[in-house]
């Protein structure tokens, strides 16, 4: 599909396609964050596969000038998988929304995060259902009134950061749609890391559910209200960097202190580790009004992949007992026993 030695730029990842999102949808700037980011990675289209569920978000395969699979609804982790399973060779991404994701196929999810199968996860989180016209999704807040939810969901919303980081995800980070460099660098971190690497994306969809994030989001309280986390430095925000996160003692939570306050200096506010998996839980959890939202990679601490587990294993298989005939196999009787 490319030229050897050639380099590709952001335009070679644009599929001749028409897009078509709403006006406004954040998932525009996802697509271009990710089609200038793949560049800069090194990629190749004939190794590289999108693959997605059902949802607004899901037709993102469609645009991007790669492989890919626009599959069935919640099933995108199984389809993911089987691909590098395959194909260990190959760079899957899979993409996928709040209901998508966390509703019908919440459990997929779970597993394979669990499994730490080698892919970079995507998740678009409006807090709605987009594509089916705005029925209240897993992320909902408490009291959103939706065609679903006439009188106020009662549902608790799910945080899609701590359920990854409880299914013992090993990369856990998040974002927004519009910060599209900080995307990009969550992009080239997520790809870096071998194994599942899971970014909530904040998305807004301006018909179904406007303004969802704005009290995160918004140019003139951003500041006060976006941490952004790097590993090694202070975990510090606000404008002018002067407030911070300090550990209570016995570090079980955190709490706001303002340097200049108190006699509370830099060398007394946290340090980010993004190996620190308690430190993740804490900053996942963080949320408005008290605390700013945590942004970037909240953890991150590889271990061995799935797919190199099965890989090795089936070359010990090959080895012990030899490459095996699957024709041989099928028509060797009713019944076999794997072994």
């Amino acid at each position: 599909m490319d030229t050897p030695n050639k380099p590709l730029t952001q335009k070679d990842f644009v599929s001749d396609q028409e897009v078509r999102w709403c006006p406004g949808c954040g998932d525009y700037a996802i697509l271009a964050a990710i089609q200038h980011t793949l560049p800069k990675l090194g990629v190749t289209r004939e190794k590289t596969v999108f693959v997605s569920g059902i949802g607004c978000s899901s037709r993102f395969p469609y645009y991007m000038s790669t492989y890919g699979f626009h599959t069935i609804h919640g099933r995108a982790p199984a389809i993911a998988t089987g691909v590098k399973l395959a194909n260990p060779e190959l760079d899957v991404w899979m993409v996928t929304g709040d209901g998508d994701g966390l509703s019908i196929g919440g459990n997929h999810f779970l597993h394979v995060l669990r499994r730490n199968v080698d892919l970079q996860i995507l998740m678009f989180n409006n807090r709605i259902y987009g594509l089916t016209k705005g029925q209240y999704s897993p992320t909902s807040l408490v009291g959103l009134k939706t065609p679903s939810t006439p009188l106020g969901s009662l549902d608790m919303p799910i945080n899609p950061c701590l359920l990854a980081l409880g299914a013992n995800g090993r990369f856990v980070a998040r974002g927004i749609d519009t910060s599209t460099s900080t995307l990009g660098d969550l992009f080239v971190a997520a790809h870096g890391h071998r194994g599942s690497s899971f970014i909530e994306i904040l998305q807004n969809c301006p018909v179904f559910n406007d303004g969802a994030w704005d009290n995160v989001t918004m140019r003139d309280i951003a500041s006060e209200n976006q941490l952004w986390v790097e590993h090694g430095k202070p975990l510090l925000f606000g404008k002018d960097k002067r407030k911070g996160l300090r550990l209570a003692p016995g570090g079980s939570h955190v709490e706001v202190v303002t340097l200049g306050e108190g006699g509370v200096t830099e060398a007394d506010v946290a340090v980010h580790d993004q190996t620190n998996r308690t430190l993740a839980f804490l900053l996942a959890q963080l949320a408005l009004p008290d605390f700013p939202m945590a942004f970037g990679v909240l953890y991150c601490d590889p271990v061995p992949s799935y797919d190199s587990a099965v890989t090795a294993q089936n070359a010990t298989a090959v080895e012990k007992s030899g490459a095996g005939d699957i024709d041989r196999l099928l028509r060797g009787g009713h019944t076999w026993r794997v072994e």
